[in-house]
C-alpha cells in the first residue's frame, strides 16, 4: 500500500519549510514544491507511478509564480483524485469562484498550527469538507496567522 501524505504547494520558501516540518514532525508524510508547474508533474507521476505517493490532501497557494495558479493545480488534483480534501490559501481577496466542491480557504496570515492540525484531521477522515458548491472560509473562528 502507498503511504498518504499531503500534497504543499507554496512558493514562500520559509512557510513552505515551516508548513513541512511541521507536518512531518505530526508523522503526516509530504511533498512539497514551490511552482504550478513543479505540482502538476507530481499530480501525474502520482497518478500514473504504482510507487509513487499517494497524494491524500492538497494545501495550495493560489498565487503561484508561472503560469499555473493554485486553482488549476486543485483541477488537475481532483481530475486524478476525485472527493479528495483540497485545502486553498491567499494573501488576497477571497475569490473562489473557481473553486473546486468541497474545499476550504484560509486567508493569509494564518496560524501554521492550526493549517497542521486541519490537514491532520482532513487526511484521517474526521473532519471532511463541508461539500458545498462554494469552498468554506475560516476566517475568525481558528483565527489563522503564519506565526509557527
Amino acid at each position: 500500500m502507498r503511504q498518504r501524505q499531503v500534497l504543499i504547494v507554496e512558493d514562500n520558501y520559509l512557510l513552505l519549510d515551516m508548513l513541512t516540518g511541521l507536518c512531518e514532525r505530526r508523522g503526516i508524510g509530504v511533498v512539497s514544491v514551490s511552482s504550478g508547474e513543479a505540482a502538476l508533474a507530481t499530480i501525474r507521476q502520482a497518478g500514473s507511478h504504482p510507487r509513487a505517493p499517494d497524494l491524500a490532501l492538497l494545501i495550495t497557494d493560489i498565487n503561484l509564480p508561472g503560469l499555473i495558479d493554485g486553482w488549476a493545480v486543485a483541477e488537475a488534483y481532483r481530475t486524478l483524485n476525485p472527493g479528495q480534501p483540497v485545502i486553498y490559501t491567499s494573501t488576497g481577496g477571497r475569490s473562489d469562484r473557481r473553486a473546486v466542491p468541497g474545499s476550504v480557504f484560509l486567508n493569509k496570515p494564518f496560524r501554521i498550527q492550526d493549517v497542521i492540525d486541519l490537514a491532520g484531521a482532513m487526511m484521517q477522515g474526521r473532519q471532511e469538507p463541508h461539500p458545498l458548491q462554494e469552498p468554506l472560509a475560516f476566517h475568525e473562528p481558528l483565527a489563522l496567522r503564519a506565526v509557527g
